[in-house]
């Protein structure tokens, strides 16, 4: 079972906000959907979940259509920052709801997480500070037998050790049922090590997917004398550049021989730094 977004657009009037948007989900991987403020990952998330509608394009599930079909809908499931919930509900109703709609919910994780992160579920929804909001629904997402989950800023308003306590409750359920996450966050540097895939939105189109792996492995941070490195990047693609006095900083997106001038150094290119020059407007990407 795959899921796949087939040639997605979506157009507010005059605005285009996603162009073109052609992806592929495959089941049992965790994959990272980047983009900064505006580059239309909410608004694509929304559209694969049935809450928006596309322009154009389709959303496939299994070879069916996902809009308007509640038995595929039921294998889709989106944590994001909107409440759509009745405020005045307490959290356990809130978790019936969701068993009554999904099925299958995990009692034993909803409530043994409830336990960890110290949520009472006797409390009322709207009471909840937003931390404690964005850990209702985070134990929802890892609790309902969906096989795609979706989480748009997952995290929002978590303290360092609940964010650590989540990222190892996800990767704890992802081993005993694999499924495919979704994880739109700008917190870059916490998730590198969940993902497998990465996606990259930009001005509502898709600039690049791959696999971590191989982005780390191209993505080098290149260091000297700005003579020497602007020689030794040439033909190379750069990303970004930085000057500091007659000292210079590349940023370049492919492979590097093993042989090096004596000034230069090499470093690997984290993937927060690869994501911010790639998208880096200032260099008119």
């Amino acid at each position: 079972m795959s899921l796949t977004i087939a040639a997605v657009e979506k157009q507010y009037r005059e605005k285009v906000i996603l162009k073109d948007i052609s992806l592929t989900f495959e089941q049992g991987k965790i994959y990272g959907l980047l983009g900064r403020n505006g580059a239309g990952k909410s608004t694509l998330l929304n559209i694969i979940n049935n809450r928006s509608f596309a322009s154009k394009g389709q959303v496939v599930l299994d070879g069916k259509l996902v809009t308007e079909n509640e038995a595929q809908l039921t294998q889709l499931y989106l944590m994001s920052e909107d409440n759509l919930f009745p405020p005045q509900l307490k959290i356990k109703k809130l978790f019936k709801l969701t068993e009554g709609f999904y099925g299958d919910f995990d009692w034993d994780l909803a409530n043994k997480m409830a336990e960890d992160f110290e949520l009472d579920l006797k409390q009322k929804f709207r009471k909840l500070s937003t931390g404690y909001r964005s850990i209702t629904k985070l134990i929802m997402a890892l609790a309902v037998p969906c096989d795609y989950v979706f989480l748009d800023e997952p995290v929002l308003g978590l303290d360092a050790n609940h964010r650590e306590l989540f990222y190892d409750y996800l990767l704890d359920t992802y081993e005993t049922r694999v499924r495919t996450f979704i994880i739109s966050t700008h917190l870059i540097e916490e998730i590198t090590n969940l993902l497998e895939e990465v996606i990259i939105l930009d001005r509502g189109k898709v600039i690049r997917t791959d696999s971590v792996e191989e982005l780390l492995s191209e993505g080098k941070v290149i260091t000297g004398p700005r003579e020497e490195v602007l020689n030794f990047i040439q033909g190379k693609k750069v990303i970004g550049e930085e000057n500091l006095g007659k000292s210079m900083t590349a940023y370049v997106n492919s492979p590097v021989s093993k042989e090096l001038p004596e000034n230069i150094e090499v470093a690997p290119l984290s993937l927060q730094d690869y994501f911010v020059h790639l998208t880096n407007r200032k260099r008119g990407h």
